[in-house]
């Protein structure tokens, strides 16, 4: 490698490396890096990352007449990391690896061989024959089909993600997630190590990722909490925790899935909070918070809560049972899974394995006596049929539907097979719904609306905003961390079944039709709901664009 060349590859290495012993990625993802930015190979490789670490560099015939101490170690592991364990002459601890700018890597060897671990540097080629010729077989060869990890590494692994630092960088990340209000933790494996976002207010943050751990060791961990099986990487898994941040007591819910670089989690934050279950805080208008008042107190009949998944459909259920939670009802509920409990109602979460779906739930709470029956979704023909005939029978029932608006909901329960006689004497409200974020109360400023904006961007013509209407705009600040942000509020259209509405329920209803007719008898888009609020200074129109206008 001429002097050019290799001057220009530490200062890839520095780019990448800014202290040389800084936290580094996954060897192959440097070394592909490399190859296609300088055409190296694997040898040249090696020996440049030695002199650039200062590491002693080891070469495949060094590595096969070393004393092996790969029993120390899963065999996924060493492959996955590209190192291989070893003793010299004098007996001392020593570890080969491809990247030894990998941190967390060098940590866990520490772990097991102890702190005065010497390590070298060798390529990723002399590491792979040596694994071959040490551990036997390829990874296909490695495991049996029946069992992935043999018992020793399923230990070995269970200690790893036990130990402080895991535990702690694990409890770091979701006291980190509860103080900036996020309500999912997406921890994402790829060639390059983990990637943490956090859902705040509905969009994605990136932050830093646990350092000095492997990646393995902060999934197993979180498997741990929420009682999975650590042995299993080949299956998705879900579980649930109840964790203690600082005097905050929190469920989460854990949803694991296998990917191609390893298992990504992501962990959905419930906040015990009660307080947050009142209709006040839901941002319905004065007329349609009446009216759900109003509807509630019906003795039959079904409800509809509809929208895409994350836009506060479970939060209004959980509201509105609040709301009708006395001692002289009696409220059952099935619910997939249960996300918020709520003391004195009967709660109960599906389990198909065993058999216990939406629908044979609602066989069986039909004989229970209750007053009133939430459903947490109805998502086949056999729950929409089994729902209907529970409101028919003298229940009231609440339960949530995918669909883009409030009329959309009469066509999609008559396309699951509910005859349209049933559907009219049966359903008496469909709420629609989705989540904007609201504007930081210390840090939103008025602004009026620019000619060159409005021509720019025609869809505020959609909000009814002309050149000169004053709207709010996001600033940032230090309470709503820069974002110019702070919380979630409802944007609502209800639509209440009259009776010239019911005319229009056949086996084949019109959505459009009924929507045109809704709207004359006076109902609140979501889109005007949205801009009553824009105007209020509640939320942005910028948002109301993003959630609620199709560019």
């Amino acid at each position: 490698m001429s002097g050019t060349l290799s001057t220009q590859f530490h200062a890839y290495l520095r780019e990448r490396h800014p202290q040389a012993t800084g936290e580094g990625g996954a060897a192959g993802e440097t070394q592909i890096a490399l190859w296609d930015r300088f055409g190296l190979t694997a040898e040249v490789f090696a020996a440049e990352v030695a002199g650039f670490t200062g590491l002693e560099r080891v070469s495949l015939r060094e590595l096969m007449a070393a004393s092996p101490a790969v029993s120390e170690f899963s065999d996924r592991f060493l492959r996955e990391v590209l190192g291989y364990p070893h003793k010299n002459s004098t007996g001392a601890a020593v570890f080969a690896m491809a990247d030894p700018t990998d941190q967390a890597v060098r940590r866990a060897a520490e772990l097991v061989l102890g702190p005065n671990t010497l390590f070298q540097v060798a390529s990723h080629e002399d590491i792979a024959v040596v694994l071959e010729q040490r551990l036997g077989g390829g990874e296909e060869a490695e495991m049996s089909p029946a069992q992935e990890l043999r018992d020793d590494d399923i230990e070995s692994l269970r200690d790893l993600a036990s130990g402080a630092p895991v535990v702690r960088a694990v409890n770091d990340l979701i006291e980190k997630a509860v103080e900036m209000r996020a309500s999912d933790i997406h921890i994402e494996p790829f060639s390059t190590g983990l990637v943490v976002r956090l859902r705040v207010d509905g969009l994605l943050r990136p932050i830093a990722a646990p350092a000095g751990v492997l990646p393995q060791a902060v999934i197993s961990r979180i498997k741990i909490v929420a009682g999975l099986n650590i042995a299993e990487r080949r299956l998705p898994q879900d579980g649930a925790a109840r964790i203690r941040v600082g005097r905050a007591e929190i469920d989460v819910r854990v949803a694991i899935m296998p990917t191609q670089h390893g298992e990504s989690a992501v962990l959905r934050i419930l906040p015990k909070d009660r307080s947050q279950l009142v209709a006040s805080r839901l941002g319905l208008s004065g007329r349609d918070d009446a009216a759900l008042r109003r509807l509630i107190t019906l003795p039959h009949g079904m409800i509809v809560i509809t929208g895409p998944t994350g836009s506060g459909k479970t939060t209004t259920l959980a509201t509105i049972l609040s709301m009708l939670n006395t001692p002289e009802r009696k409220i059952l509920t099935v619910e997939d899974p249960v996300e918020y409990e709520i003391p004195g109602i009967n709660q109960s979460q599906i389990k198909p394995a065993i058999g216990l779906t939406f629908a044979s739930a609602l066989r069986s709470f039909v004989r229970q006596d209750p007053d009133v029956i939430m459903v947490g979704e109805i998502r086949d023909s056999e729950t929409a049929h089994v729902a209907v005939h529970a409101a028919l029978t003298g229940h009231l029932v609440l339960t949530t539907l995918h669909t883009e608006t409030a009329a959309a909901a009469v066509p999609r329960l008559l396309d699951l097979g509910v005859e349209g006689y049933l559907l009219r004497s049966t359903l008496r409200a469909v709420i629609a719904q989705r989540l904007v974020r609201q504007l930081c109360e210390h840090c939103k400023t008025p602004k009026p609306l620019d000619e060159e904006t409005c021509r720019d961007d025609p869809r505020f013509g959609h909000l009814g905003l002309v050149p000169g209407d004053v709207t709010w705009h996001p600033t940032g600040c230090e309470r709503c961390g820069q974002s110019g942000h702070r919380g979630r509020v409802g944007v609502f259209e209800l639509l209440e079944l009259t009776s010239n509405l019911r005319e229009l329920i056949a086996d084949s209803a019109d959505g459009l039709a009924i929507d045109r007719l809704a709207i004359q008898e006076g109902m609140t888009t979501m889109l005007d709901d949205g801009v009553v609020k824009c105007r209020a200074g509640v939320t942005s129109a910028s948002e109301l664009l993003r959630v609620l206008v199709a560019r």
